[in-house]
């Protein structure tokens, strides 16, 4: 599955819907975006149904500045419309497929209980 283009357009609408939502906060001046950007795809390709995305933070400084993204790359895991991961650098593959595997593992009735409390 290819990535899909986040814009401060269809943000709210791709990440409010239901299910996982992996994004990555990148540019092109980046080298470690470019270096992280093969390991987000593999797992786009491995992953048909999680959604992967991409937020260029030099063409989106509104999405940049909403969620406080002071380092790039910026990996963001949403499940079901919650924020449950955010963590700049990049991630090796494996640490990708942990994130990913621990966030399908969540108990989201807890997470929200603990969100709301």
């Amino acid at each position: 599955m290819a990535t899909v283009t986040l814009t401060a357009e269809n943000f709210d609408q791709v990440a409010q819907s239901d299910g996982i939502v992996m994004v990555d906060f990148w540019a092109e001046w980046c080298g470690p975006c470019k270096r992280f950007a093969p390991v987000f795809e593999r797992s786009a390709n491995k992953h048909d149904d999680i959604v992967f995305a991409k937020v260029d933070t030099d063409a989106e400084l509104e999405l940049s500045q909403r969620f406080g993204i002071r380092s790039i790359p910026t990996l963001m895991a949403i499940r079901d419309g919650m924020i449950v991961f955010a963590e700049p650098g990049a991630v090796a593959e494996s640490v990708l497929e942990n994130v990913i595997e621990q966030v399908r593992g969540l108990d989201m009735e807890d997470v929200r209980r603990r969100a709301e409390s």
